[in-house]
């Protein structure tokens, strides 16, 4: 059980945003979500400041793990949004 609930709080780095540099910040920390038909074709799920999940790539992003309580931090703060906020201020 604790498996499954490592493997939905995950986060990756962009590492390439070639291309898309409208729609992703090279460094930027996005949160992942488990997609199994994205991760079948080479994709990863990324959430955007919006709150809504896109593929891209998964080439394009270094998957981090990250400690169970800084995640479920980030998670409860609405994690894409509150970035936004963030550079709002």
């Amino acid at each position: 059980m604790k498996k499954h609930r490592e493997a939905a709080l995950r986060f990756a780095v962009c590492i390439n945003n070639k291309g898309y540099e409208a729609s992703l910040e090279f460094g930027k920390l996005y949160q992942v979500v488990l997609d199994a038909e994205a991760t079948e074709h080479g994709y990863v799920t990324v959430i955007d400041e919006s709150g809504a999940g896109y593929w891209y790539a998964a080439v394009r992003f270094f998957p981090l793990k990250v400690p169970t309580a800084l995640a479920r931090a980030w998670k409860t703060q609405s994690f894409p949004r509150a970035r936004a906020r963030e550079g709002e201020a």
